[in-house]
């Protein structure tokens, strides 16, 4: 399985690598810097660059079937490359840094949000520019001022964010970690990882985050929209 080496350090921005797969459309390494596709977050992007300079656009990152992890690459570059052998090739990973921080930013002020609002995560979503989560709410207690001077304020605090690890039997025990009622937690393979924002969130998350609060910058709520009897989705941009 592929090694993520994002999980214990959101801030690598390359690694060397070997291909230990080619597909129809990218290539699997034995350990790889890109964050793939999941919970909410977007796969990174980036570049492959062999060992002779050619290099290969990663438009996209994704989890295989089998838990690996594929790198989706430009087509046309992969086809230039012609019957080259690229099985066991060695390559420099580099991920796109300012659209992975951003990403960080803005995955950290969406678990900032889970904190201030009081009910249970249906849904959630997040890009480059912007991020959303629904929630179990039926009345309209929240409102977008409140909510964006909550999330300022926190932020403000530059509160330092840490990771910790618990078997899945521990997590099975402490159901009130997971508010996310439709995304499970990243359970299943012996231990999970949790985010911890100490006195404001501790759960779940397999995403990358920034290291303190500060990092995110001043944000703003743009939108609450009721989409059905219980369920408001609150969405936040950057400031």
């Amino acid at each position: 399985m592929t090694q993520r080496l994002y999980e214990t350090d959101a801030y690598l921005r390359s690694c060397d690598a070997e291909i230990t797969r080619v597909t129809e459309s990218g290539l699997v390494l034995d350990q790889t810097v890109f964050y793939a596709l999941g919970g909410g977050q977007p796969g990174d992007r980036g570049t492959l660059t062999l060992a002779d300079g050619a290099s290969l656009n990663v438009v996209d990152t994704r989890k295989t079937a089998d838990g690996d992890i594929e790198h989706l690459v430009d087509l046309e570059q992969l086809q230039a490359l012609g019957g080259r052998a690229l099985l066991n090739q060695s390559v420099l990973a580099t991920i796109d840094w300012q659209l992975r921080h951003q990403h960080m930013r803005m995955h950290s002020c969406l678990h900032l949000l889970c904190a201030v609002v009081n009910a249970p995560v249906t849904g959630g979503n997040l890009t480059a520019q912007k991020g959303r989560l629904d929630f179990d709410l039926p009345e309209a207690t929240v409102d977008k001022v409140s909510l964006t001077d909550a999330l300022n304020e926190l932020i403000s605090a530059d509160t330092p964010t840490s990771l910790q690890w618990i078997s899945d039997a521990e997590l099975a025990v402490q159901p009130e970690l997971v508010k996310t009622m439709s995304v499970a937690p990243p359970a299943g393979a012996g231990r999970v990882r949790l985010l911890n924002i100490e006195g404001v969130d501790l759960q779940p998350c397999g995403g990358t985050h920034v290291a303190r609060l500060g990092e995110i910058g001043p944000v703003r709520v743009s939108k609450i929209e009721k989409k059905s009897r219980l369920n408001r989705r609150i969405s936040v941009v950057f400031a």
